[in-house]
């Protein structure tokens, strides 16, 4: 164990974690919402730092990224725990629930990147907040390597936290799981307007990229995605890419899965308020390649997580009229 950042020391033993908006009160013994941050004796510590659920190479594509180095791969590493409570997560194996993990080091992490020529380490599978101290850590150490640092979260962050870690952060695909706060407060058990404010202020110094699983029945009518779209466009750029991704049954939902036409309709009304639309984990006709904004050219074409460079240049503007795409390349 090691002893966490950003906590509050209470009467009668008990600590407030002060990491996240749900702002735990804990009670020695106790963890908080996340199960990862534990009072011992009146301090609260971490029990995830260094150990890994998940250690592996992936397309950068699978965070989802299109718009950072396309076609690299870069190593990613994942723990326990998630202060979220989605009845429908796709991993809460390791969010909900504890999985066997294996020793990691920031040392190591970054000696693992550059042996296999990453071009970076991505922080995803669970929510990489709660890793907060090991994430940190890593992250400083990797950018001195001159490696990039990704996360994939959901967002759930307190400003002072984001503020300290965000100067070593590249990139981050954030879940906005819905534009509408009883969907946050019914399913996700949080609350929406700090996710709101986390993707603002990750987007002035960082990409910011936005995935939307659209579920049947709770957050995929015209309205939720047309509000979802136009607050993107509004308060991150129209250039900000997003996502809209498939949903399965898992965990404890049992929805329909997302049908196409959900999918192309989504896709279609985002295309009203944003640049870069993209459709995943289902396959559609529309939202798989990058198109350049001003003369349609395909920039980048791809199939699954293999990608073809076609009319880019290398600073990732486009090849034929010039336009700047917003990809970051080089």
């Amino acid at each position: 164990m090691k002893e966490a950042l950003f906590y509050k020391k209470l009467e009668s033993g008990k600590v407030q974690c002060v990491l996240c908006p749900h702002n735990c009160s804990i009670a020695t013994g106790k963890t908080g919402i996340c199960r990862q941050r534990k009072n011992v004796n009146g301090s609260l510590y971490t029990l995830i730092y260094g150990n890994a659920t998940s250690v592996a190479m992936d397309p950068i594509e699978k965070k989802p990224l299109y718009h950072f180095f396309p076609g690299s791969q870069i190593l990613s590493l994942g723990t326990n725990g998630c202060n979220f409570s989605c009845p429908f997560c796709q991993n809460w194996h390791i969010s909900q629930e504890n999985a066997d993990t294996e020793p990691v080091s920031p040392e190591q992490a970054v000696a693992l990147a550059e042996n296999h020529h990453s071009v970076g380490i991505a922080y995803t599978y669970n929510e990489p907040f709660i890793w907060y101290e090991f994430v940190l850590k890593t992250a400083r150490l990797a950018s001195a390597h001159g490696l990039k640092n990704v996360l994939v979260s959901n967002g759930y962050v307190n400003p002072e936290p984001l503020r300290q870690l965000l100067p070593y952060i590249h990139a981050l695909n954030i879940d906005l799981k819905s534009i509408d706060e009883v969907f946050y407060k019914r399913l996700c058990k949080a609350k929406l307007a700090p996710v709101l404010e986390t993707c603002q202020t990750a987007s002035k110094t960082a990409l910011v990229e936005i995935t939307n699983l659209i579920i049947p029945g709770e957050n995929d009518s015209e309205r939720n995605i047309n509000d979802l779209s136009k607050w993107v466009s509004e308060n991150l750029g129209r250039h900000t890419p997003v996502h809209f991704s498939a949903y399965h049954p898992d965990y404890q939902m049992d929805n329909p899965s997302t049908p196409a036409k959900s999918l192309e309709s989504a896709y279609e009304t985002a295309r009203k308020y944003l640049d870069y639309v993209y459709v995943g984990n289902a396959s559609v006709k529309t939202g798989n390649d990058t198109l350049c904004v001003k003369c349609g050219s395909t920039l980048i074409a791809r199939k699954g997580y293999s990608i073809t460079i076609q009319d880019m240049s290398k600073n990732g503007c486009c090849a034929k009229c010039g336009t700047d795409n917003h990809v970051i390349s080089t």
